[in-house]
């Protein structure tokens, strides 16, 4: 081990940088989640931390709770600017966006993190790979059926689960997405093309309910 100034630099002087990493990565958020449940165990033998929740336990709480305030105070920025939300929990993520101020500048402790973790009306996770939010209720998910989990599953998103939101920004990712599929339709095989229309047209129609189902704050709060 190499000694410093600031003492002898180990694997447990990254295990901030690790989690800081994971949670910055595009999509990162989703990796924390899909992971959340594994890392309590995956570096056991690594010498990370024991099975209680600390050492990395608690760096990934802390992170996966930075990660859920950015996005909630991005939702309540758009919100303010005359932004909308669709879906099942549009009205929740709205009440849930109105609390971002409140964590403006708190630091987030380990303690603070279980807390807030626990906190289900406060969280939003952001899934950019289903183009989606989640306001996620253990009793409403779809993710995982008869599994005891405080987070989501965000890499098993369900169509019609009750935790979903959308805005405005997912809608117009949705008819890109779905404008890139028409794209390689054209220079495919029929067989592989006849595949990927469909699903343009899936998200498209995804894209559509948004615009005719969005509420905004003016509406919620009318």
């Amino acid at each position: 081990m190499r000694q410093t100034r600031t003492g002898g630099i180990g694997v447990s002087r990254f295990r901030r940088s690790l989690a800081w990493h994971i949670a910055r990565r595009p999509g990162g958020l989703v990796a924390l989640a899909i992971q959340y449940g594994h890392l309590r165990t995956a570096f056991v033998t690594e010498g990370y931390a024991s099975r209680s929740r600390d050492g990395i336990h608690e760096l990934i709480d802390i992170e996966t709770v930075r990660a859920v305030a950015d996005t909630v105070a991005d939702l309540h920025d758009d919100l303010e600017a005359g932004a909308g939300v669709s879906g099942p929990a549009a009205r929740r993520a709205i009440k849930a966006a109105a609390q971002a101020p409140r964590f403006a500048g708190t630091v987030i402790t380990a303690t603070t993190a279980r807390r807030l973790l626990t906190n289900e009306d406060a969280l939003l996770h952001d899934n950019p790979h289903a183009l989606l939010l989640c306001h996620y209720r253990r009793e409403q998910a779809l993710c995982h059926r008869g599994i005891e989990r405080d987070t989501p599953c965000l890499d098993h998103c369900v169509a019609g689960c009750g935790n979903v939101v959308r805005t405005d920004q997912h809608a117009a990712e949705l008819r890109g997405r779905a404008d890139t599929l028409d794209k390689r339709a054209a220079y495919l095989p029929q067989p592989l093309a006849e595949r990927l229309r469909p699903n343009a047209a899936r998200l498209r129609a995804l894209a559509d309910q948004h615009d005719q189902t969005r509420i905004t704050l003016e509406k919620d709060t009318a």
